[in-house]
């Protein structure tokens, strides 16, 4: 229970369909203005609004101390990712390591049968026996793209109760039960990230990876200084500070030179994108021939065709139209299909990417 509407509702639903409900709040991090602005998630006052809701649905309420766990597993390795020029995506972290391994963990030593969490996602039993991971019914609110690293193990476990549901539904029933949290906002940012400022989390935490250096033309010629490339991701155009007559992108970050390297738009097209840490989800494996699948490469884009194969130990995704600003860190999805209620296959993080024949001849 993070405190927002979303997990108060599939509390209050358990609890009146005659379920025997514990609610759990983690404590994640305590930041000062993370921990004191609304929606922040897991820390201040999420953590009282969780209480009160267990106390108006008549739950027991624990708070369980997973800070360590936090910062072991997603913010240390945001900040390494991030300081290595990548573009990490630390909801990822999050529910591969402290909520779907250390609170299911806790969970199971409780003598809970299930773990049920207020994520926008589907859960199926499939045919052959198991569950499917499945796209939310709610598109705009689908959260898919963050849950791929699942296992079949903890699907096997874990309960989504709100796939099939709107947020407008949501915010009814919550009005129905009473929970003062109904008309609360979502959370936009980055739980531990004020006001999404990525780069004053990471000059903090690693002061050593804000290096100054220059600013480099796909071509070769200099156009300019920056502060340090913790300030750029692949894809951006502004806040970069140069004159052009043409738009210019970072097209990719060298941090070992301290070098941001920026092109025209075309130079961000990518045709083939590699996979480390892949997570499979799917009933067969690609082999080397590969499979037609559809993956997305940022949480905000749908699905597009590719084909997926495996290429030694990695698997490889080859784009049917070239997608741009694809960086290394991010997630990159693996879908049945095209489509709102795809399944999902799996997915993993980017590695590496090329560049479509567009982008060379850029």
């Amino acid at each position: 229970m993070s405190g927002g509407v979303d997990s108060s509702v599939v509390a209050a639903l358990l609890k009146r369909d005659g379920y025997d409900v514990v609610g759990v709040t983690m404590q994640l991090y305590d930041q000062g203005e993370a921990v004191r602005r609304a929606g922040a998630c897991c820390a201040g006052a999420d953590i009282r609004d969780a209480r009160r809701v267990a106390e108006t649905i008549g739950i027991p309420h624990y708070v369980l101390d997973y800070e360590e766990r936090f910062r072991r597993g997603v913010i240390d390795r945001f900040t390494a990712s991030y300081a290595s020029g990548e573009t990490p995506v630390p909801c990822v972290d999050c529910n591969r390591s402290v909520k779907f391994r250390d609170l299911l963990d806790m969970a199971v030593d409780l003598g809970a049968d299930v773990l049920a969490t207020g994520h926008y996602v589907a859960s199926r039993a499939l045919p052959g026996g198991g569950r499917g991971l499945f796209r939310a019914a709610d598109v705009e609110r689908d959260q898919s793209y963050f849950l791929y690293a699942t296992t079949p193990d903890q699907l096997g476990r874990i309960r989504f109760p709100l796939g099939e549901m709107t947020k407008g539904r949501i915010r009814e029933l919550a009005r129905e039960f009473a929970l003062d949290v109904a008309d609360k906002p979502d959370s936009q940012d980055l739980c531990f990230v004020p006001g999404g400022r990525y780069a004053d989390v990471l000059a903090r935490l690693r002061p050593d990876a804000v290096r100054p250096g220059e600013i480099v033309h796909i071509d070769g010629r200099s156009l300019g200084t920056h502060g340090g490339v913790i300030h750029y991701t692949v894809g951006q155009r502004r806040g970069l500070g140069l004159s052009s007559a043409t738009p210019l992108y970072v097209v990719r970050l060298e941090p070992e030179a301290a070098r941001v390297v920026v092109g025209p738009r075309e130079a961000l097209a990518t045709t083939i994108i590699a996979l480390r840490e892949v997570n499979w989800l799917g009933d067969v494996a690609p082999g080397p021939d590969g499979i037609e699948v559809a993956v997305r490469v940022r949480s905000t884009r749908p699905p597009r065709s590719a084909l997926l194969r495996q290429v030694g130990d990695q698997m490889e995704i080859r784009m049917t139209t070239p997608e741009d600003g694809v960086s290394p860190g991010q997630a990159c999805v693996v879908y049945d299909q095209e489509g709102d209620r795809a399944r999902i296959l799996g997915g993993g993080t980017i590695t590496r990417t090329s560049p479509s024949r567009m982008a060379e001849a850029a």
